[in-house]
């Protein structure tokens, strides 16, 4: 055989293990980051990172800003709903029938006059929308003010029956139900005033960040990526003939340049399609080009990085 010849089967054998008993089950691959996308719940203006590309965070750290202005409004108007829910059960305590009906009609027909207003608004808002004079973003804060309305409408004149009839179990049963829908909503603002503070899921380092302060975001665009210390994975690649012997679980001895000694993984995902390098040809000399790919999870990731060839074995 000539030097040449020798030379092309050696890189062979390497490119496709099998090629002899020594290398018949050691499998080339690379490192692959799990990265997790962190993203807005909900659009918005993105006020501030406090993050850059390569930081270490640890669980909890706040990530990024989105703007809450709406939400701290909202959140103040629930609270003060939960108020005014309190005081109405309090007063139903300790009477003063006549005086509640008068304050809860006075209510009433404010909050049919705001009602009027938010129907006029939404119809206009719509209305400049389809002509292309406002934005969206118009027609559905309107909208949401029309849904307010009709909604307190509604509250007040269930009330206002309920504070006319004979019997004052009903009207607290009401009040207590007033109560409890009202701590919903301030629950929910407060759930919608916290989402816009985006904080790191787990320790890791930030891969990349996808966009600056002062820029608008899309409810779940990601806004950056992050790769958590535990999610590393080797993907390798095996031959059709080895395919049999794999199984998920399986421990496997890892190895790079530069890596520490001792590294393992463990077999986590074995593709049902092949990759091949074309043409196809399903004979049984070339169903040796046949090789399927392989996931399996690090033990110990700590210091690489994504990218990195790796050999690897089975762990004897």
């Amino acid at each position: 055989m000539s030097e040449f010849l020798a030379t092309i089967l050696s890189a062979l054998a390497a490119l496709w293990p099998g090629g002899d008993e020594t290398s018949a089950l050691i499998y080339n691959g690379y490192l692959e980051g799990d990265f997790v996308y962190l993203s807005a719940a909900a659009p918005g203006k993105l006020t501030e990172v406090r993050v850059a590309e390569g930081d270490v965070v640890e669980a909890g750290d706040t990530l990024f800003l989105i703007e809450n202005t709406h939400q701290i409004n909202a959140l103040a108007a629930a609270e003060a709903r939960v108020a005014i829910a309190e005081a109405n059960l309090e007063n139903l305590q300790t009477g003063g029938r006549g005086a509640e009906i008068d304050v809860v009609r006075a209510s009433l027909q404010q909050a049919e006059a705001d009602q009027t207003l938010a129907a006029t608004n939404a119809q206009r808002s719509a209305e400049l929308f389809t002509r292309g004079l406002a934005p969206q973003a118009k027609v559905d804060a309107d909208q949401a003010m029309l849904d307010s309305a009709n909604a307190r409408v509604a509250q007040l004149r269930a009330q206002l029956e309920v504070a006319e009839l004979p019997a004052r179990d009903a009207q607290k049963i009401a009040a207590e139900a007033a109560l409890d829908a009202a701590k919903a909503e301030r629950a929910e603002a407060e759930t919608a005033l916290a989402d816009r503070e985006v904080t790191a899921p787990d320790a890791g380092t930030i891969d990349r960040v996808y966009f600056d302060a002062g820029e608008m975001v899309g409810g779940g665009a990601p806004v950056l990526s992050l790769l958590p210390a535990d999610h590393m994975k080797v993907l390798f690649f095996v031959p059709e003939a080895d395919r049999a012997g794999i199984a998920l679980g399986d421990l496997y001895e890892v190895e790079c340049e530069g890596c520490p000694e001792g590294l393992t993984a463990r077999v986590t995902r074995l593709a049902s399609t092949p990759q091949y390098t074309p043409p196809i040809l399903y004979s049984r000399d070339e169903r040796s080009r046949l090789v399927f790919r392989a996931e399996a999870f690090l033990d110990d990731p700590a210091g690489l990085l994504p990218g990195q060839p790796v050999s690897v074995w089975p762990k004897p």
